[in-house]
């Protein structure tokens, strides 16, 4: 499999990534929705993490605009996965990334 790295003009998605996992809670919120390893609703992981619903929304809201979590709507749950994929591009590769 070929991994694309980050091209030089896609430093501000990097930046916005990195800005995103460096606050406790939201690495928090990481760490448990990998630990899962499934959909969960928002609610399972404030109850998880601890928080309330709104300070839950401001951090599903950040993850999501940074591109690290996908979510969907089913009914009145709405339910979050990580994004690999952009954990794998943005994180795993950072190093590679530098020229």
């Amino acid at each position: 499999m070929t991994v694309e790295h980050n091209a030089p003009d896609d430093n501000e998605t990097t930046a916005k990534v990195f800005k995103a996992l460096s606050d406790p809670v939201r690495l928090e919120i990481v760490r448990y929705l990998k630990k899962v390893g499934r959909g969960v609703t928002c609610e399972e992981v404030g109850l998880a993490v601890d928080i309330t619903r709104s300070a839950g929304s401001y951090h599903f809201r950040t993850l999501r605009e940074a591109g690290l979590i996908h979510m969907r709507k089913d009914a009145r749950e709405k339910y979050v996965t990580l994004d690999y994929e952009a954990f794998d591009r943005y994180v795993t590769h950072f190093f590679d990334s530098l020229n």
